[in-house]
């Protein structure tokens, strides 16, 4: 099975308009794979500037924002690099495209590792910050996952946020759950009878 680290990764169009997407970046041989699926933002900046940053953030409400249309986080130039860093990263790797093997579907960037820097210290673990990313990957696949497996994965969620969350987590937790009700809801909408 691959190693992969979930990650926010910024890229730039020629313009130099910064985007910001979670992703999960793939380890391979000495660099990390970005595999976005067609069709993307970051995948059209990759063909434009092949350069992205992987930033490595423990706010969850930055992973719960993107997929929520909280898209806006504040971010800081890179001294000699064309894409800016996350300003809540704590960790940053800037990466540089090697090589494209495009499938047609979801096209893996190969890259190289031309930077790295520690920002801030990495304070401990904390569950809820683990069950608010987990929501945030199930939230991307609720077309994908029945009503039943939806509902068993945040019942069991739910228990760490329960017990550890903290304020940032209550609010991205709050945010997803928004966009799963929201998909229950019109999902339940058209599952109806329209003769009814």
């Amino acid at each position: 099975m691959p190693y992969i680290r979930e990650s926010i990764i910024t890229t730039v169009n020629k313009a130099g308009n910064v985007h910001i997407a979670p992703i999960g970046i793939i380890a391979e041989n000495d660099g990390w794979v970005i595999a976005p699926f067609r069709p993307s933002v970051t995948l059209d900046n990759l063909a434009e500037v092949p350069f992205a940053i992987a930033n490595y953030t423990d706010d969850v409400r930055v992973f719960a924002g993107c997929l929520t249309g909280r898209k806006h986080w504040p971010t800081v130039p890179v001294d000699g690099f064309p894409v800016p860093r996350l300003e809540a990263a704590l960790a940053y790797s800037g990466l540089e495209v090697q090589a494209v093997d495009d499938n047609g579907v979801r096209p893996r960037h190969f890259c190289r590792v031309v930077r790295e820097e520690t920002l801030a210290p990495f304070t401990g673990l904390n569950r809820a910050k683990a069950a608010v990313l987990e929501l945030a990957i199930l939230v991307s696949r609720l077309g994908m996952l029945p009503r039943n497996k939806i509902e068993a994965e945040i019942a069991y969620l739910s228990i760490a946020i329960e017990k550890t969350a903290g304020d940032g987590e209550k609010e991205a937790w709050g945010w997803l759950m928004q966009r799963v009700s929201d998909h229950l809801t019109a999902k339940g909408s058209d599952s109806e009878d329209p003769r009814a």
